[in-house]
């Protein structure tokens, strides 16, 4: 999901096809996919001007196992774009941000574990922080337990039928989903998370590529 503006990165160019150490970051989320042997197809959503004319070094992964759509206004309609351009016969279907350029093989191995097992499935992590419900006047309500509480990542997996069927029974009515899971969820299919790493965080802020940044200089 590469569809969204980015207003939080701040002006320029948008956030996923800015550079991480010289490569966008928009590609380093690419590449643990495109590399991985059991994915089969990718689906980048894009801005709808950048779906018709994509930067060159984008262009140059539209190949015949990835595929270019535009996305829509809000990540469900994105996704549900992505969904319907899947070639016929894959019975797995990951999601992932492209916001995130750090996902480990061993989470993207789990998530489709657990798809395969016929559950939905996202990568998260254990809630590590004190958690406090607060009201409207900034006043503490009360501290939550988080001992059940984790953070979810992505990719999320599913299987195919699940995936499909859940979109089918999405009620438009209701406030959009805040992530894929919860299409599946609402729909009453059972989702299960992965242990995911904590180097797997969402690249939001300016802050956020000035960390990127530093882990890539550890790397090298």
């Amino acid at each position: 999901m590469a569809a969204g503006a980015g207003v939080r990165a701040g002006p320029g160019e948008p956030k996923q096809f800015r550079p991480i150490h010289g490569v966008p970051l928009l590609v380093r989320s690419l590449r643990p996919f495109t590399s991985h042997p059991d994915v089969g197809h990718v689906v980048i959503a894009l801005p709808a001007e950048f779906a018709a004319r994509p930067p060159a070094w984008l262009a140059a992964f539209a190949r015949s196992s990835v595929t270019l759509v535009p996305g829509g206004t809000i990540r469900t309609e994105s996704v549900r774009t992505a969904l319907g351009s899947l070639p016929r016969g894959l019975p797995i279907v990951l999601v992932h941000d492209a916001a995130r350029p750090f996902v480990p093989r061993e989470t993207i191995d789990g998530v489709i574990a657990r798809a395969r097992a016929g559950f939905g499935a996202v990568a998260a992590i254990p809630v590590s922080d004190t958690v406090k419900e607060v009201a409207d006047d900034h006043r503490v309500r009360r501290t939550v337990d988080r001992s059940r509480l984790w953070r979810a990542q992505t990719p999320q997996g599913f299987p195919r039928p699940m995936f499909e069927e859940a979109f089918k029974r999405l009620d438009p009515r209701a406030p959009a989903p805040t992530d894929d899971a919860e299409i599946c969820e609402r729909a009453g299919f059972p989702v299960d998370v992965v242990a995911d790493s904590v180097h797997n965080f969402k690249i939001t802020t300016p802050e956020d590529f000035r960390l990127a940044e530093a882990l890539l200089r550890e790397s090298v």
